[in-house]
């Protein structure tokens, strides 16, 4: 049991929501979705009130990236993980290549391993904490990236390899708090419980026209497709400005909330640059701090929007405890990497105000337990 502490509540942050995914859900958008309820939550998805929210996603996403001419933004059900069977059935021809360096980085690959219709993938891998580099095979149809990987906090860049093939990105956690070029990728895809401060169960792909000619090479050739898992009818809907089957009505208006107070706050650019004013905050005290250090050693591949931080000579798991003890949240490491740290979302909808409180929170407590 953790030593019972109490945090002085001048020293708390005004919202102790700081978790990986799902991530804090601004105030504004929940009453918002609360004013529409009655015209809108227990609607048919086929009907107006409807699509013109999956309209304005579809229309405030190709502003929010400056998508080219030919791109289309595609939404369909069963988040990110969801979508790498999309990928196994629908984008991957023959064989793809994996960069793996976490968790979620390592199950994409893992699914397409399995399937009898691939040949077995290109795995590059690393070490927690640092991310491989891509290796140019011409074996290989799909390249598949991982702008930021969770888990680890790891961030890697998206650039297109000077070789025939689709980039397919996992951006779940990267999407809306990290700049990327469409040019650097064919199929950018994400879930809408990170920066996008909604829910999951939904994604959401961003598709250059040779991705979206893939898919209809694929799904008219003999190859069996699932049908909850066929692209090509995902993004004929879209195009409709809806989805194959019944979405999460609250998912959708919350995420065009988050996506329309972006846009209006200066797109892209400002969101990136809220979440990189957190991080620079958050990385600087851990470097500073005698008993924490950033798990991701090289800064230019630390995370903006997820901090891993290692602790020495102090209990982490203490520590979170007792933050959450005292309303601070989800700042637990990720179970499977086994290590002594706290993990932080540092997302667009945090203000930096609240992440000097975390800061002073946690010291606060260190010294409290140390007494």
């Amino acid at each position: 049991m953790p030593v019972k502490i109490e945090i002085p509540k001048q020293l708390l942050p005004e919202d102790g929501r700081f978790g990986s995914g799902p991530t804090r859900v601004r105030r504004e958008a929940l009453e918002s979705l609360l004013s529409a309820a009655s015209q809108y939550v227990g609607t048919s998805h086929r009907r107006p009130a409807v699509k013109d929210v999956v309209g304005g996603i579809r229309s405030g996403l190709r502003d929010l990236y400056s998508l080219p001419d030919g791109y289309e933004v595609v939404l369909g059900l069963g988040g990110a993980t969801a979508f790498w069977d999309v990928a196994v059935f629908c984008l991957i021809e023959q064989r793809s290549e994996h960069l793996v360096f976490g968790e979620f980085s390592s199950k994409f690959a893992a699914s397409v391993s399995k399937a009898p219709h691939l040949k077995q993938p290109l795995i590059v891998e690393s070490e927690p904490g640092t991310h491989p580099r891509l290796v140019v095979d011409p074996s290989v149809d799909t390249y598949a990236l991982t702008h930021n990987e969770t888990t680890t906090g790891v961030l890697m860049p998206v650039v297109r390899p000077q070789a025939p093939g689709l980039v397919v990105v996992d951006a779940t956690s990267a999407a809306g708090a990290v700049a990327v070029e469409p040019g650097e990728f064919d199929a950018y895809y994400f879930s809408l419980q990170k920066a996008f401060g909604s829910e999951g169960g939904l994604w959401v792909a961003l598709m250059s026209p040779p991705a979206i000619k893939r898919v209809e090479m694929l799904c008219a050739s003999d190859r069996y497709v699932p049908p909850f898992l066929d692209l090509q009818q995902a993004i004929d809907n879209s195009r409709k400005d809806q989805t194959v089957n019944t979405p999460a009505l609250a998912t959708i208006f919350l995420m065009a909330e988050q996506l329309d107070w972006m846009n209006h706050q200066g797109g892209l650019e400002w969101a990136g640059g809220r979440a990189a004013e957190n991080a620079a905050m958050l990385y600087g005290w851990a470097e500073s701090t005698s008993y924490t250090v950033p798990f991701v050693a090289k800064p230019e591949e630390r995370s903006p929007v997820t901090a891993t931080i290692d602790f020495a000579g102090v209990d982490a798991l203490e520590v979170a405890a007792v933050l959450r003890a005292n309303g601070i949240v989800d700042i637990e490491p990720y179970r499977k990497l086994g290590r002594n740290q706290l993990r932080i979302g540092m997302w667009p909808a945090i203000p930096l105000s609240d992440v000097e409180a975390l800061i002073e929170s946690i010291e606060f407590v260190v010294s409290a337990i140390g007494d």
